[in-house]
């Protein structure tokens, strides 16, 4: 049995990670090589990339209220599988219709695979910790992605993006099927809320939106960046470095989250990421110089993957069944598969300066939500879990 606090089941879940959250990498190219390579305007490209998400939304919404009664070792390589598919489909097409198509299967298929994989992680002793482990990988994978990636899309044309994606799925397929974890078995109390599929707590809900207002704000704006800063002639060369130095920068924030788990209060944490990203959104994009442009995106992803990292283990501990961790690609995706085709629809009317103005009004409603969270939290007890852990965190 493969269990979650063993070295080859953490490997299969960084990789699982990797593959799935492969958005929050690659929007910018992604988006990037839709509207340069591919010729289509930015609602179409954002449109596309949005039903990417919004198939991963509809798997985990489906999905995560059943996780605790799948098997996340069969569920993980078949999805995996199938996104590949679809992604190596879509390198041999230019066609809307067919891309349009393919994009909304693959993100059903990925979706379907992260929330096994996220449901899994939540089940962990000390799910914080794991799933900043996760984080790390993400980091180390995004700066890969980013040195190579934009550069061989450079030189051989918009379909490699999608072989890249492809290929990465199918490499998870292969090492979940070896080395997933088999889902702990939960304890008599928890296995009693499962079954009784009780609501999840008013303050889960809170977080699940709050969170999903920030993957918002982050998709909208991310997801132009590249276009952004070309549209202000900054060059080929200094963008491919920007996007260079976010991968590096994005190596450090889950471990330090990791490592500031029990010096921080989870809820204020996620409060005061809202309003970062809110400020860095407005600076990156309101800003026509290239240096206040590149400051605030060079760490514009890392205020996200940090805030996440708390928001994930206080959503863990606050809902102990693992449901509503299971739901961390819907919660993510919902809002980031709006934000794509909204931020596509704002810079065709208004210009780019108007991804900061939704930004700021979003990520206010999120500030709110974690106020709400925190308070209610205050008078439930620092957990608010109703049914306690019996294994000690490792």
């Amino acid at each position: 049995m493969i269990r979650t606090d063993s070295k080859r089941g953490r490997i299969a879940l960084m990789v699982a990670h990797c593959a799935g959250m492969v958005d929050l990498v690659a929007l910018p190219v992604w988006v990037g090589v839709l509207m340069a390579h591919y010729r289509f305007d930015p609602q179409q490209a954002g449109g596309l990339v949005t039903l990417f998400l919004a198939g991963a939304v509809l798997a985990s919404l489906w999905l995560a209220p059943r996780f605790h009664r799948l098997r996340g070792r069969l569920v993980a390589p078949l999805a995996f599988a199938a996104s590949g598919a679809c992604f190596i489909a879509a390198a041999s097409t230019a066609d809307f219709a067919l891309l349009a198509l393919v994009h909304l299967a693959g993100g059903v298929a990925a979706g379907t695979a992260l929330s096994v994989t996220h449901g899994t992680i939540g089940r962990d002793a000390n799910p914080h910790k794991l799933f900043a482990l996760v984080g790390i990988a993400l980091g180390v994978f995004a700066v890969v992605f980013m040195a190579f990636v934009p550069r061989v899309v450079q030189s051989a044309g918009g379909p490699v993006l999608f072989q890249v994606f492809g290929g990465l799925m199918v490499l998870a397929a292969v090492i979940t099927a070896f080395l997933f974890p088999d889902m702990a078995r939960p304890s008599a109390g928890e296995a009693a809320v499962a079954v009784r599929a009780d609501p999840l707590p008013r303050a889960v809900w809170l977080g699940i939106v709050g969170v999903g207002c920030m993957a918002l704000v982050q998709a909208m704006v991310f997801s132009f960046l590249e276009r952004m800063g070309n549209a202000r002639g900054f060059g080929v060369q200094p963008l491919n470095a920007l996007l260079i130095a976010i991968g590096l920068v994005n190596l450090f924030p889950a471990a330090i989250a990791g490592l500031l788990q029990k010096r921080l209060d989870a809820a204020k944490v996620v409060l005061g990421g809202a309003l970062v990203q809110a400020l860095l959104a407005i600076v990156m994009t309101w800003s026509s110089g290239f240096e206040p442009y590149a400051g605030s995106a060079s760490v514009f992803v890392a205020v996200m993957i940090f805030s996440h990292t708390f928001a994930f283990g206080l959503l863990a501990r606050l809902d102990p069944t693992g449901r509503a961790v299971a739901a961390t690609p819907a919660m993510l995706m919902v809002g980031a598969a709006i934000g794509p085709v909204l931020g596509g629809t704002l810079v065709k009317a208004y210009g780019y300066p108007a991804l900061g103005t939704a930004a700021l009004i979003v990520d206010l409603v999120a500030a709110v939500l974690f106020a709400c969270v925190l308070a209610l939290r205050s008078r439930t007890g620092p957990s608010g879990a109703a049914v306690p852990r019996t294994s000690s965190p490792s």
